[in-house]
């Protein structure tokens, strides 16, 4: 579908006297521009405020303990967790 598109496209350009030969030239500028979008898409979604709760939500997993919950403060001094750093 999307190289038929492709091929209009290169058609009706062409019909306007546009020069239509595709060599690696012109590939690797078609690849470049999609890398470029892809890019910058990518970087919109990470820094959507939207994502900020499920990536601190993803951050803290390292702190959780076994028991599945991220200790307070108040949690380390009653045994159950010892603390060695002071």
């Amino acid at each position: 579908m999307r190289w038929m598109l492709l091929l209009l496209i290169c058609k009706v350009l062409g019909m306007q006297g546009v020069d239509t030969d595709m060599d690696i030239n012109v590939f690797r500028g078609i690849i470049l521009i999609v890398m470029i979008i892809s890019f910058v898409g990518l970087w919109v979604w990470a820094w959507n405020r939207k994502r900020k709760p499920a990536f601190h939500e993803a951050s803290m997993l390292p702190m959780e303990d076994d028991k599945g919950f991220i200790p307070d403060s108040d949690d380390l001094d009653d045994g159950e967790g010892v603390n060695h750093v002071k």
